[in-house]
């Protein structure tokens, strides 16, 4: 396999330019893990692992609807700070009707929901960085 170092640059760009602490790039078998390391809190490493794989992303083992993140970036639980969250555990949603919005590149995504369904659970805390597929919520 030959490593991608231009790929491996552009992926420690986004890194740093979205302040995360990890970031994942798959394409086939070839996995790239991008991630920092750090010694305290005013020095940083950033390393990189290449490795083949066949596993996409880890299950949590809960059942039901997932709700995934369509990109990489932040999520966010309602619309502004301090304004009410587009859902809470309990409620009951229509398929298309937004569950959260997730920032990347200065562009609000809205996030719709995937089918009807009840919030169970929300699996991310308001500002949190998400990875592409990661589950967001969940419906029963």
């Amino acid at each position: 396999m030959k490593i991608d170092k231009k790929l491996i640059k552009e992926l420690v760009e986004n890194l740093k330019e979205f302040n995360l602490s990890e970031l994942e790039y798959q394409d086939g078998q070839t996995r790239i893990k991008v991630s920092k390391s750090f010694k305290n809190l005013e020095t940083s490493k950033t390393s990189a692992v290449v490795s083949p794989t066949k596993s996409v992303l880890k299950d949590t083992g809960e059942s039901g609807i997932r709700v995934k993140s369509p990109i990489i970036g932040t999520a966010y639980l309602a619309p502004e700070p301090g304004a009410k969250q587009f859902v809470k555990v309990g409620d009951k949603i229509k398929k298309g009707q937004t569950v959260m919005i997730v920032e990347a590149m200065k562009t609000m995504n809205h996030v719709p929901s995937t089918e009807n369904g009840t919030v169970e659970k929300i699996l991310v805390e308001d500002g949190q960085p998400v990875e592409f597929g990661q589950t967001l919520v969940l419906l029963k």
